[in-house]
């Protein structure tokens, strides 16, 4: 049973729907008691990182997450979800984040000079090792991105793929069982939904 988190940002019913497209078992929890039984967790996101750190610590689902990886099982940043997941971002100041992946959020203006932002649309992907989750995922494969903001791992090796906006960030990454994916797989058509049935998939 994969539960979705519910702490008020997100495309939950978008994400919801598309496991139900899947016949996956899926549940939208809204408490972080939801989170002990479970077998996999989703972290979806979509608005600013210090307002969603804010609801995540202060509904109590920080620090269930937080253990939750402890325990080894298999958690799917999506988007702002996955920018969660690093240790802080600057995003309109600086904002401690979830602690499962080392490194940090930085803004792409500072990189990009040239290109409108935020990056809104379909991007190709560039495989840069194989895993589980990129399981009938092949270079080129494209996905629907919307941010403005891009994560930097402190480890190149959690990169499993990445994209280019004038420059090249990680799209997929993975550290252990922590997985995280900067574009929407729910709205990706075919790609996207293999994605997710990969991390069903997980063990």
């Amino acid at each position: 049973m994969i539960r979705i988190i519910n702490y008020g940002v997100g495309n939950l019913q978008s994400v919801k729907n598309s496991l139900d497209f899947l016949n996956i078992p899926n549940k939208i929890i809204k408490k972080p008691s939801g989170i002990t039984a479970c077998d996999k967790i989703i972290l979806p996101g979509v608005g600013a990182f210090g307002a969603a750190m804010d609801r995540l610590n202060n509904l109590g689902f920080a620090k269930k997450i937080q253990e939750f990886a402890d325990k080894k099982k298999p958690i799917l940043g999506i988007c702002l979800g996955m920018q969660l997941l690093f240790d802080k971002s600057e995003e309109y100041g600086s904002h401690q984040g979830l602690g499962l992946i080392k490194g940090k959020v930085l803004p792409f203006r500072k990189k990009v000079k040239n290109l409108p932002l935020p990056l809104i649309g379909w991007n190709d992907i560039t495989k840069n090792k194989p895993a589980p989750l990129l399981d009938g995922i092949e270079t080129g494969a494209s996905f629907y991105f919307v941010h403005s903001f891009y994560c930097k791992s402190a480890a190149a090796s959690i990169i499993l793929a990445s994209a280019k906006y004038g420059i090249s960030f990680p799209a997929i990454i993975q550290q252990g069982t922590v997985y995280g994916c900067q574009f929407h797989p729910e709205k990706s058509q075919t790609a996207g939904l293999k994605i997710l049935e990969n991390f069903h998939k997980l063990c």
